[in-house]
């Protein structure tokens, strides 16, 4: 089995290439030709220290491709203390099985792939979706970094407007300066927005991080920080405005907390895999298009396998007898 830390798996991710496997990815899950269990999630850490309530909570994600040599399970888990520990509140690593036979492949550090997929997201939605390349960013965390740079690569950038309520906002823009991108910090939410023609939301909000008014004709929202029903980072007068509104898993979509208000369920949201097969996409230029992610297993699979041919090509990380 090959094992693949942190470090091994970042060095093997080139996001342009990366991006078609996650589009076709895409599209068999909008085809049906995946297996996609329910993501079960509980509560972990009740009776630790006499503690009484939980200390945090348990993921696991599967899925398996049709016609793929490999299928994935991710295992994750959300610790809200850590980081008063000085440790990560997410922690993931990812299983790679031989589709044909059960053999254990790879056990990687999943940090890198949650990442470069939940990016290629906002990047494969850019590439179909944006009229052009001015980007605001509400968020400067690391999936805003990643967003942006995914867009980057699957369309290209002009100008890149930064905003986070800290001076994070500040360190944000440079990394992204640093590799190439044209970004700078901007002082208010508005001023991100206005005038892009995409904005990316990557936050952890509970409330709307920008004014609906401030975006323009054509804009494309891609919006991947709600991915529950208490986190929020559209307000009901975003989906006022948007004339589609797309959605990676619409039934899970349907009960963040962005769409609270808004009257909207699963079959008012388009799939975003019915764009990347061709069967759908903006009416006009004009038209104002949401695009709502939670993440999906699908692409954790497809990434998984990127990584996994790319290690053995690469000879990186460590075999281990299992």
């Amino acid at each position: 089995m090959r094992v693949l830390a942190e470090d091994d798996v970042l060095s093997l991710i080139d996001l342009e290439s990366l991006l078609p496997d996650l589009e076709a990815a895409f599209v068999s899950d909008y085809r049906g030709e995946v297996e996609r269990p329910d993501r079960p999630h509980f509560p972990v850490g009740a009776g630790l220290d006499g503690r009484e309530e939980p200390a945090g909570t348990g993921l696991t994600m599967s899925a398996y491709v049709h016609g793929a040599p490999y299928l994935a399970t991710k295992l994750a888990t959300v610790h809200p203390e850590n980081p008063e520990r000085g440790l990560p509140t997410v922690r993931s690593q990812l299983a790679l099985t031989d589709a044909g036979t059960g053999e254990p492949l790879a056990f990687m550090n999943a940090a890198g792939v949650t990442n470069a997929r939940t990016g290629g997201i906002g990047g494969l939605a850019a590439k179909h979706l944006a009229n052009g390349g001015t980007v605001g960013v509400l968020g400067a965390g690391v999936q805003a970094r990643w967003q942006t740079r995914a867009i980057e690569a699957a369309r290209g950038t002009d100008d890149v407007r930064v905003y986070s309520p800290s001076d994070s906002r500040e360190a944000c823009a440079a990394d992204l300066r640093e590799e190439g991108v044209d970004a700078r910090a901007v002082d208010s939410p508005r001023e991100a927005v206005t005038g892009a023609d995409v904005v990316v939301t990557a936050t952890t909000s509970t409330e709307p991080v920008f004014p609906a008014d401030a975006l323009g004709d054509g804009t494309l929202v891609v919006a991947v920080g709600s991915y529950s029903a208490e986190l929020r980072e559209l307000s009901a007068a975003v989906f006022e405005r948007a004339d589609r509104v797309f959605a990676d898993v619409p039934e899970e979509v349907a009960g963040i907390g962005d769409l609270r208000d808004t009257g909207l369920a699963a079959a008012d949201l388009t799939p975003l895999g019915a764009v990347f097969a061709g069967e759908t996409g903006r009416g006009s230029p004009r038209e104002v298009v949401v695009v709502e992610s939670v993440g999906t297993a699908v692409l954790d699979a497809a990434a998984g396998e990127y990584v996994y041919d790319a290690a053995i090509e690469a000879d990186a990380g460590v075999d281990v007898p299992l």
